[in-house]
């Protein structure tokens, strides 16, 4: 018997040079540049800055997150709800210049606000 039969991992051997213990991994490691900063999508600007906050008083003991001090206007706030909506995989709604999302978000939303351009989140 062959040892693709008793191994059935063996097929994947080619694959592995990625892996600590096989030799292409030692090969010479050069230094990678500097990371740019992101790039924003088209049609959007960069946002100075953003408060993300969890609430729960006056919701009926429901969390929500709130996003306030973005600086949009009203379409574009209608925009970033959907979005972000989209991105964190709950409802929400505009109450006013806030956005509120269902759920706590805080750990996941600064990475989702700073790839939309926003340049400081603060969590409160």
């Amino acid at each position: 018997m062959s040892d693709k039969f008793n191994n059935p991992f063996a097929a994947l051997a080619p694959l592995g040079s990625g892996t600590p213990d096989h030799p292409a991994a030692q090969e010479d490691e050069k230094p990678k540049a500097p990371a740019e900063p992101p790039r924003l999508p088209p049609g959007t600007r960069a946002i100075p800055r953003a408060v993300v906050r969890m609430e729960r008083s006056g919701r009926g003991g429901k969390e929500v997150t709130v996003i306030e001090q973005l600086d949009l206007g009203p379409l574009d706030r209608e925009k970033w709800l959907k979005q972000l909506k989209a991105a964190l995989g709950c409802g929400g709604v505009v109450e006013g210049n806030t956005l509120v999302l269902q759920g706590d978000h805080r750990n996941r939303l600064p990475a989702v606000l700073t790839a939309r351009g926003v340049k400081r989140v603060t969590i409160g």
